[in-house]
């Protein structure tokens, strides 16, 4: 069915839903009879009866769970401190079966404490005159004499002078004065081993393999070296302060590089007044 706007004379077609719908047909009304879709055979695997078996054969009862009744523990087996810890085996030497003692224990140990029914010793005299003794031996006994000491406070605190550093006491000594016996050793090292390497050179140069370097040529040598690095220096100063660029950096750090070489090289040749050089 049309329908006609009164103004403009335009048709307008009935809004239509967007579900599609089959064509109609009588032959739809005649039941059908439902197909079912046959399905595959399940897959069974030919392991089966021996897998069933292997879990029978290997099946125990109460293996995970544990048994479904439990006896109570007795209440006079309780646990006991320290019965879970581990226990060492007991040693099969006989030197470590008795407890381990110093030979001056016995010596030092005091006596043991007598018990309470020990009776002390009585009756006992002696006639021995302790007066007269004391006396004897506080009259020959040799004074001893005072450890010097000094005061170190306005109090009058002392401390022992020995260890005071005040006393002349390593000046004293035997050996005071003298060179150590490592350091005799040491120099005689160093002269063995600067006479082999003299001998080295001298034979190399008596070859014509090597000469050495006269005092002039080390000294145009040096300052052609200080030179260059001012020369360097000077490229360095000239550098722009801030390196944004790659080239700017590879440069300033080429620079770096090569002064640094040149501060080794002047000073490895102001270090050492004799230098050999090869003989090519």
């Amino acid at each position: 069915m049309k329908h006609v706007t009164p103004a403009t004379g335009a048709y307008n077609h009935p809004i239509m839903s967007d579900t599609i719908y089959p064509p109609e047909s009588i032959y739809n009304l005649i039941p059908r009879e439902e197909e079912k879709a046959m399905k595959a055979p399940r897959y069974m695997s030919k392991f089966r009866e021996q897998v069933k078996l292997e879990k029978e054969v290997n099946k125990a009862p109460s293996k995970t769970m544990g048994p479904a009744k439990v006896d109570v523990p007795s209440p006079q087996k309780y646990l006991l401190k320290h019965s879970k810890e581990p226990k060492l085996p007991e040693s099969t030497f006989p030197a470590f079966e008795k407890p381990f003692k110093y030979e001056d224990d016995e010596l030092h140990s005091k006596p043991p404490v007598p018990a309470r029914t020990d009776k002390p010793l009585m009756g006992l005299h002696s006639n021995k005159n302790f007066i007269k003794t004391n006396a004897v031996e506080n009259i020959m006994t040799v004074p001893r004499k005072p450890q010097p000491v000094y005061a170190y406070t306005k109090k009058g605190d002392k401390q022992l002078l020995e260890n005071s550093g005040l006393v002349p006491k390593y000046i004293k000594k035997k050996d005071y004065g003298q060179t150590p016996e490592y350091l005799l050793q040491r120099r005689e090292e160093v002269k063995r081993a600067q006479g082999e390497y003299d001998n080295y050179v001298k034979e190399r140069m008596r070859e014509g393999a090597m000469k050495q370097l006269s005092g002039e040529e080390r000294h145009n040598i040096l300052q052609a070296l200080k030179k260059n690095w001012d020369e360097l220096h000077h490229q360095y100063q000239g550098l722009s302060v801030v390196t944004d660029t790659a080239p700017k950096k590879y440069r300033k750090e080429r620079l770096e590089q090569e002064m640094k070489q040149l501060e080794k090289d002047i000073e490895l040749i102001e270090r050492h007044k004799t230098i050999y050089i090869a003989n090519n």
